[in-house]
């Protein structure tokens, strides 16, 4: 049967030990709905539960809750369980105390999700060969994360997520990680680029999987961002109150305010349906994000240090560069699919970037 997390949003007067009553009148009757409660999550802060539920149908968890306790979650997604242990650490209860009638579990499934960005620019033909140190890079990521107690939930020669209990672990991984490419991976490979960006977040929102709306934070401020580690403003919150002494940021850290996060949503909301249109103008910018053309201008180039022009060339060369990684098409196929409209002038600005042209990078 399919698994199944679902989220609660509770009152202010919910306790852990109401939710961990509720959990079990859930197991009392779960088997006239074909249901089988796993375990569940509390976060008494943000007064948040979720239930992680094998079931037929998202319809079954909600009659048994319904007909249970009466609490029917405001949102049901699907997950699946080992990626669900990689994120949370486990899919069942915590062993119950003995000398205790009720298990009681105050753990919260808010999390720390780290992206790691890996970029390689040097073509894959080239004598340099610019995957030779992604090995090395990916055990050095793996020995820091596990020296965290965690583990990547999945690694590639090119990204790597992580989730992590604390903000502190995190930024200190990110921290560790940096020091160490720089001493290595960046060593065997100049032209190499780690990108490091951290956001917090819940399993469940109204998005359709775990973690997305916390995954989809930091992929995007690795987009945006020129900066060796990228923290959320929430990731910057907590690292405060883990530490007595709050957060000193470190030169290689940009921290994002909460109005620029609003700002690069809404940006990248629009940039991601539109971008590769080959006529989109600066000007079709300027409503979805509420502001004039100079506005614009003023904006980004705070934020960001990218006019809209070259901040909307760059996302689509580097969209490029992904392409031809994976060899996805000859030069004229991706330079139409990224939204130029000549190959000729995407193989110029192409250059103008990266310093080689598109045709270099694919297999002969």
């Amino acid at each position: 049967m399919p698994i199944y997390m679902d989220r609660h949003d509770v009152s202010e007067t919910v306790t852990a030990e109401h939710v961990a009553q509720i959990h079990q009148e859930d197991l009392k009757i779960q088997d006239q709905f074909g249901c089988r409660g796993l375990t569940y999550w509390f976060d008494d802060k943000r007064k948040t539960a979720f239930c992680l539920i094998e079931a037929p149908n998202a319809k079954a968890i909600q009659q048994m809750h319904k007909k249970a306790h009466g609490q029917v979650p405001n949102h049901i997604i699907t997950v699946d369980a080992g990626i669900v242990e990689s994120f949370l650490g486990r899919i069942h209860d915590p062993e119950k105390d003995p000398d205790t009638k009720l298990n009681i579990i105050s753990d919260p499934a808010f999390r720390t999700i780290m992206l790691i960005d890996i970029q390689h620019i040097t073509p894959k033909n080239n004598t340099r060969q610019p995957h030779s140190s992604a090995e090395q890079i990916n055990r050095n990521i793996s020995d820091i994360v596990t020296s965290c107690g965690e583990k990547p939930i999945w690694q590639t020669p090119c990204h790597c997520l992580v989730s992590f209990r604390s903000a502190t672990d995190a930024v200190q991984a990110a921290l560790d990680l940096q020091s160490e490419f720089k001493k290595t991976g960046n060593a065997k490979n100049p032209e190499a680029r780690l990108k490091i960006a951290l956001a917090a977040g819940v399993p469940v929102t109204d998005k359709k999987s775990i973690f997305e709306e916390a995954i989809r934070s930091a992929e995007r401020m690795c987009e945006i961002f020129d900066a060796e580690i990228i923290i959320s403003a929430d990731i910057k919150d907590l690292f405060a109150t883990e530490n007595a002494g709050g957060f000193i940021q470190p030169d290689n850290i940009l921290s994002v305010a909460p109005e620029e996060e609003k700002f690069f949503t809404a940006l990248m909301n629009f940039m991601e349906e539109h971008w590769t249109d080959a006529y989109l103008s600066v000007s079709q910018f300027t409503r979805p994000l509420a502001c004039s053309k100079s506005q614009l201008y003023r904006k980004m180039i705070g934020l960001i240090g990218k006019s809209p022009n070259s901040f909307l060339s760059d996302y689509r060369l580097s969209a490029a560069l992904k392409l031809l990684n994976k060899n996805e098409g000859n030069v004229s196929e991706i330079a139409f699919k990224t939204g130029f409209t000549s190959p000729s002038y995407f193989s110029k600005c192409f250059r103008k970037k990266y310093g080689y042209l598109p045709s270099d990078y694919l297999h002969t």
